[in-house]
Parts: structure tokens; C-alpha cells; sequence
């Protein structure tokens, strides 16, 4: 299976087609089951638990998202999901439960969020986790540590770079220009790139795309992202009016 063209054909949902307002919360099995209904790809967020378990969850801790507090690296998969969302009548899954509710309905572009010490244990998971899945699936992750540890590891599914031109906190100048310039793609083996919409024109992502690597960008939340998407992308990350808009033009 072509992976790469499998997720770039349909417009990606970002973290599921979500509205928090008609109480579908991101990352949650409503949002999943909504894009697949609409047609879309989709996107989600994972990153491990206290006890090394990969699960679907976007924040380092559980205030925004859920009614509890505290970091989720200090607790257990089977504590996060035991933990109702935010205006949901969902919990969180783990990795392995999501892979199996969604099961090849649509195409999957899974965000691995950087684990600081625990990348390689990380990338060991997800990768065992993942390895029997036959839909279409691809990884990426704002850090090529973690694309190094899946290269390494011999991952079966292809891996992307997440970019953009700010600089992210905790990083020396030299590591953000490095990051920023993709000076890691030797190490790092990243097959396709997923940039923020307003950073399009970055040299490196416009010279790679010319050479033939796709590029998917995020996170188009407004009509007038429409058209600059449009000229310097392969495909978009979506969500709100966007999302919206996306339905009615297939109506």
C-alpha cells in the first residue's frame, strides 16, 4: 500500500472532525466517527501514559480536556481512560484501542508528541502496537528524535516532519535554525512534511516539495487560508469554518 498518496488524497480532520460547542470533543470517538461519515481523512494526537502506554490525548496534562488535574506522565492508561472528556460522554482510548475502533474506515495521519527521555520506548510502542494495522497510516512528530527512533527501529509505515518557523521553547538557536532549515532530514529519514499554514514559504519546504516530497498543512481553520493552502500545499489539516465549509461544497 501507498501510504503517503493513500492520506494525502482526502482532507485531513484535525484531531477528528471536532465541534466542542455541539459537544464533539477532539481526539474523541465522536470526532472520529464524524470524519469518517463526512468522508475525510483524519488526524490524532498520541503520546504515553505514566506506565509507557501510547494513548490518544493531546495535552501533557489533563486540565483542558478533562475535569481533573495534573500531568498525564503521573498517571495510567487505565486511569486516563476511565476519565470522561470535557462536555463528553467519551473517555480517551489507548493506542491500540483506537487503531481497532477505527480499522481501516479512513486514512490516519497519527501526531507522536515529543517524549523527552522516553522517545525510543516511545517508538518501540507505537511500532508494535501498529504493525499488524492495514489501513492506510502514516506518523509524524515536531521532533526528529522521535523519527530517528522509528527509523532505527524499522518502522513499517512512513514518517513526517511537523515544522514551522517559530522558534519552539527550550531550544537553543542553533537546535530551533537546525529544526527550522530541516538540517536533520539525514538522521531523521522524514518522507513527507506537515508545515504551518502561515510558514508555506519556508525555503527548505517549498525547496523539498519542488523535488517531489508532499507537504500537508496545518492548521486551516479560515477560508482565506483556502488559496495559500492551495498553491503551497499537497493537502490540508483542517478544522472549524473550514471544516464547515468542506461539508457544504460536497453536499
Amino acid at each position: 500500500m501507498d501510504h503517503i498518496k493513500a492520506v494525502f488524497e482526502k482532507p485531513i480532520a484535525h484531531r477528528g472532525l471536532h465541534d466542542a460547542s455541539s459537544g464533539v470533543i477532539e481526539n474523541s470517538i465522536d470526532a472520529f466517527e464524524s470524519a469518517i461519515a463526512h468522508g475525510f481523512a483524519m488526524e490524532c494526537d498520541v503520546q504515553l501514559t505514566g506506565d509507557d502506554i501510547p494513548v490518544v490525548f493531546h495535552d501533557q496534562r489533563l486540565d483542558r480536556l478533562t475535569d481533573q488535574h495534573g500531568k498525564l506522565s503521573d498517571i495510567s492508561a487505565d486511569q486516563l481512560c476511565r476519565i470522561r472528556l470535557k462536555g463528553s460522554a467519551h473517555t480517551p482510548q489507548t493506542f491500540a484501542q483506537f487503531l481497532k475502533h477505527i480499522d481501516g474506515r479512513a486514512p490516519l495521519i497519527v501526531e507522536l508528541k515529543p517524549q523527552g527521555s522516553r522517545n525510543a520506548i516511545f517508538a518501540e510502542r507505537v511500532i508494535e502496537i501498529a504493525r499488524s494495522y492495514k489501513g492506510p497510516l502514516v506518523f509524524k512528530s515536531f521532533d526528529p528524535r522521535i523519527l530517528s527512533a522509528l527509523h532505527k527501529k524499522k518502522c513499517p509505515f512512513p514518517i513526517g516532519i511537523v515544522v514551522e518557523a517559530e522558534r519552539p521553547d527550550g531550544l537553543t538557536w542553533s537546535q530551533a535554525f537546525a529544526l527550522r532549515n530541516l538540517l536533520h532530514l539525514p538522521y531523521s529519514h522524514f518522507q513527507f512534511i506537515s508545515c504551518n499554514v502561515s510558514d508555506l514559504e519556508m525555503w527548505p519546504v517549498k525547496l523539498l516539495r519542488k523535488f517531489g516530497m508532499r507537504v500537508m498543512t496545518w492548521t486551516v481553520d479560515k477560508l482565506d487560508e483556502l488559496h495559500p493552502a492551495a498553491q503551497h500545499a499537497d493537502q490540508i489539516v483542517f478544522e472549524g469554518a473550514v471544516g464547515q465549509h468542506l461539508i457544504e461544497c460536497r453536499a
